[in-house]
């Protein structure tokens, strides 16, 4: 079994600040948040960290939580980019998301190495969440792209037309 690490280099509209003490400080666009990470279970590098707003997690029994804003940030999103194509909107989510997954970008990035040059290539992007990894895809051919939440995939359709990519070869299904 061969092992394949996969290293991100750096992005502009994200990057991963100091992590610590069960939660990480991320950096999305021009905001900075602190959100939960279970497994940074080490001490942060910065004594101190300074953010638009933090997810607490609920202590309910269905856990649940909310955001904290200690600067306003759009409630609507603000744009992003992801290499030199997609584009999509990042937003505070109630289950402590931005709207998309970026540690899921080395893993787009590799899947395009392995579909370049391929020309009857075809991608199922499952659980496609807001279609950031579909239109990272959709370069290589016929994309399907499936999750199980309407608002999402209405989400990714919107990411496509602000990408300019509402014409590539991709297949949206809500199931």
């Amino acid at each position: 079994m061969n092992l394949t690490t996969l290293i991100r280099e750096p992005w502009s509209d994200y990057g991963l600040i100091d992590s610590g003490n069960g939660r990480k400080l991320e950096r999305y666009g021009r905001f900075r948040f602190i959100r939960p990470e279970p497994q940074a279970m080490w001490s942060p590098r910065m004594p101190e960290w300074d953010a638009h707003g933090e997810f607490v997690p609920g202590s309910d029994e269905d856990g649940g939580g909310r955001w904290q804003f200690a600067r306003d940030v759009p409630p609507d999103g603000w744009t992003l980019r992801w290499g030199d194509e997609a584009r999509f909107t990042a937003q505070c989510t109630p289950f402590r998301h931005l709207g998309f997954f970026p540690d899921m970008a080395p893993v787009w990035e590799w899947m395009r190495g392995e579909l370049a040059g391929k020309p009857d290539a075809q991608t199922l992007n499952m659980f496609g969440y807001t279609g950031v990894g579909t239109l990272a895809l959709s370069q290589c051919g016929p994309v399907t792209h499936v999750d199980a939440s309407k608002k999402s995939v209405a989400q990714a359709r919107e990411n496509a037309a602000l990408s300019g990519m509402e014409d590539r070869p991709i297949r949206w299904l809500v199931d």
